[in-house]
């Protein structure tokens, strides 16, 4: 029972990354469409999408290289 919640919490933190990237995505296109000025809104999103980007992806390196994420063997022979 312990490793299914252990399962879940993974998903949930990588689906948790994810929405926030895709959240700063989003204000990041609505503020610049919306913002005429020269206000930094629009920057300051992305810079937060690249930044939760590069920590998700190291996090996964992280999660890989300590085992606690077992990647699939897509591409391997199943013999």
């Amino acid at each position: 029972m312990r490793s299914k919640q252990n399962g879940m919490f993974k998903t949930l933190l990588i689906v948790g990354f994810l929405l926030l990237i895709l959240w700063h995505l989003g204000a990041g296109l609505y503020y610049m469409l919306v913002d005429k000025s020269s206000s930094k809104r629009t920057v300051n999103s992305l810079t937060w999408r690249v930044g939760l980007s590069i920590l998700l992806v190291l996090i996964l390196v992280l999660g890989i290289h300590m085992g606690w994420i077992k990647p699939h063997d897509v591409g391997q022979s199943a013999g």
